[in-house]
């Protein structure tokens, strides 16, 4: 486990895009590590939350600054 992150940019992605996105890049990184991700899609709030309960990772952290959502997902193991 690192105190990395990976930064995804989903800005200006719409549903169903972001979340998919995420479940891919979720798949690439190391066990324990963290991902960042920048979205502005509205149903991020609702799919992130949701594909982090479904996938046992962990969503640290959700915040909004200036119409973009940002969350912080540690990656089980």
């Amino acid at each position: 486990m690192t105190d990395a992150a990976t930064v995804l940019d989903l800005e200006g992605l719409k549903c169903p895009l972001p979340v998919l996105r995420t479940r891919k890049a979720l798949g690439r990184i190391a066990p324990g590590d963290r991902l960042v991700v920048r979205c502005t899609d509205p149903m991020s709030v609702i799919d992130i939350p949701h594909l982090c309960q479904e996938s046992g990772d962990t969503l640290e952290a959700r915040e909004e600054a200036g119409g973009v959502h940002i969350f912080t997902i540690r990656r089980r193991g």
